[in-house]
């Protein structure tokens, strides 16, 4: 018996763009982060890079779940 329903696909493939979309935040948190840092902002840029560890933790959970879904 197949584990892979069409419902299954769809949350893995909903869940996999939501992952890109935050991979893509991340990316653009931590060259906005390097901006600031480079204007002055120590304070502002430690904060944006304390948000990524929040992004990272949340991706990885994302994984383990499109995993979940995608193997049944």
């Amino acid at each position: 018996m197949s584990h892979n329903t069409s419902a299954n696909i769809a949350t893995a493939d909903a869940l996999t763009l939501l992952l890109s979309n935050q991979h893509a935040l991340a990316a653009a948190l931590e060259e906005i982060s390097q901006w600031v840092a480079s204007q002055g902002g120590n304070g502002a840029a430690d904060n944006a890079l304390a948000a990524l560890e929040g992004l990272d933790l949340h991706a990885k959970a994302l994984t383990e779940a499109i995993n979940t879904v995608r193997n049944g």
